[in-house]
């Protein structure tokens, strides 16, 4: 039962997949699979943590659901896959980017560039099936992403967390270490963002803050073609 992910968050996540729930929540996945188009690809659900190593993790930016129309989800929290067009809120997203550190927008959504460079973008719930918002959001995902964010917001090494929106924010107690860094702010999506997403400018300070303590700091730059992965 046990999950490979392929870096440290195996050993830290190993007595999770052998807990009744999480037993319980794979074979539901298995029977959703088989007979539901269900986002996204089997093989991409852990890809956030795949790309982002605990060790390796300086931000968390943390979504709440999967996209849930065709070719959208890829595994990474905002992020779409290649040749999809760009949701509106990584759309305001990309403007706030460009507000705050003058990067102007690309034309695709694929934001592996930032996992790369040890951004978690973590969904609250790791799956959804297809045409149907929030629809795996009680079958268990919880338990394992609030175990994820309590074993970062632990963690003795500071790093910074981006918590859009009254969801995201509702995650704050997991966050333990007074050390870390944490951005909050309304969320992105058109319905909000003009109520103080804009203007929040997380990026730069997430930068200053990580010069400070003599880290690398993000390069939010996105390459102009989407990478190398294609769901």
């Amino acid at each position: 039962m046990s999950i490979n992910i392929g870096n440290d968050w195996d050993e830290i996540l190993n007595d999770e997949w052998q807990k009744p729930y999480y037993r319980k929540l794979r074979e539901l996945l298995i029977e959703e699979y088989r007979h539901y188009d269900v986002y996204p690809p089997a093989t991409s659900i852990f890809r956030a943590l795949q790309l982002v190593p605990y060790a390796a993790c300086k931000v968390v930016i943390l979504g709440q659901d999967p996209y849930h129309e065709p070719r959208q989800a890829n595994g990474l929290a905002f992020s779409v896959s290649a040749g999809v067009p760009v949701p509106p809120s990584l759309r305001n997203i990309y403007e706030e980017l460009q507000n705050d550190l003058g990067i102007s927008p690309v034309a695709h959504g694929d934001l592996t560039a930032w996992a790369k460079q040890g951004v978690l973008l973590l969904n609250a719930t790791l799956t959804v099936r297809a045409h149907l918002a929030n629809s795996h959001e009680a079958i268990g995902w919880r338990l394992v992403t609030d175990r994820i964010i309590r074993e970062l917001g632990s963690r003795k090494k500071p790093l910074a967390f981006i918590l859009w929106g009254k969801y995201a924010q509702s995650k704050r107690p997991l966050i333990e270490n007074p050390a870390h860094l944490i951005l909050q702010s309304p969320h992105p999506s058109p319905l909000s963002a003009h109520r103080g997403f804009f203007g929040s400018r997380p990026f730069s300070a997430i930068n200053e803050w990580l010069v400070e303590r003599d880290e690398e700091p993000i390069d939010w730059r996105l390459p102009e073609q989407p990478t190398d992965f294609i769901s």
